[in-house]
């Protein structure tokens, strides 16, 4: 049932690996909270995540043939809230090179029902086994 409600979990990105992020956008609550990578403290609401996103529709991406792989979604349903988790892999080409992975994601979307509608009310994304900064010595 939450699947359906919601279009289907990760319906966004088809939109997000072409940068834009407006579907994304369309499934968040007004008080929405948000972390990926790049922010160094929690984004606050709709409108605060609206501002954070909004240099990625301006974006001219170095590859070409974007696409994805949402592996193992996991959705665990309380009540009126859900949790979706996942992994997403976005591949692309570089000029004169083969596709490639670009980036791999750990993602968290926490979805609440609000008058009938599930909206995302937290999201978080973080690089799968990221590559840790080595300390001087």
């Amino acid at each position: 049932m939450f699947a359906r409600r919601t279009r289907r979990p990760g319906a966004f990105c088809p939109y997000w690996i072409r940068l834009d992020p407006q579907g994304y956008l369309d499934l968040q609550a007004p008080e929405v909270t948000y972390f990926d990578p790049f922010t160094e403290r929690r984004v606050d609401g709709l409108d605060a995540t609206q501002l954070r996103l909004a240099p990625i529709k301006r974006m001219n991406p170095p590859f070409t043939d974007p696409r994805y792989d949402m592996i193992d979604p996991n959705v665990r349903r309380h009540g009126d809230v859900a949790l979706l988790t996942f992994n997403l892999v976005n591949y692309g080409k570089l000029p004169d090179a083969p596709e490639r992975v670009l980036a791999r994601w750990n993602s968290t979307e926490i979805y609440s029902r609000i008058g009938g509608t599930w909206k995302i009310i937290h999201s978080h994304w973080s690089y799968i086994q990221p590559e840790l900064k080595q300390t001087g010595s």
